[in-house]
């Protein structure tokens, strides 16, 4: 599976790994939006250090994300970001809106 999640004391941590793309961006966002509805985080971290392509996809994946956990009050962060999807995110000025590490 692309996405693999643990959560404890509201604090949900998911690595995404492969390609993250138009045809897997749904099932992506399906399950995050399950385990968000599930843990209700009030912090959520995206570890993308196995991802090894991404497209304006991910944009969609990882804004998506962020905005369910702001509803909730919670923080989002991005961790392990690779080169090719760093260009993608910051393009699109998500590192104005998450906290990467």
């Amino acid at each position: 599976m692309p996405v693999s999640c643990t959560a404890e004391d509201r604090v949900l941590r998911v690595t995404i790994t492969g390609e993250v793309d138009h045809h897997r961006a749904r099932e992506m966002m399906d399950v995050l939006d399950r385990e968000i509805d599930m843990e209700l985080p009030r912090r959520l971290t995206v570890d993308l250090g196995d991802v090894t392509f991404m497209d304006s996809s991910g944009i969609a994946v990882l804004l998506r994300a962020h905005r369910r956990v702001g509803l909730l009050g919670g923080t989002m962060t991005v961790q392990h970001v690779p080169d090719q999807a760093g260009k993608v995110l910051r393009a699109a000025g998500l590192d104005r809106l998450m906290k990467f590490e």
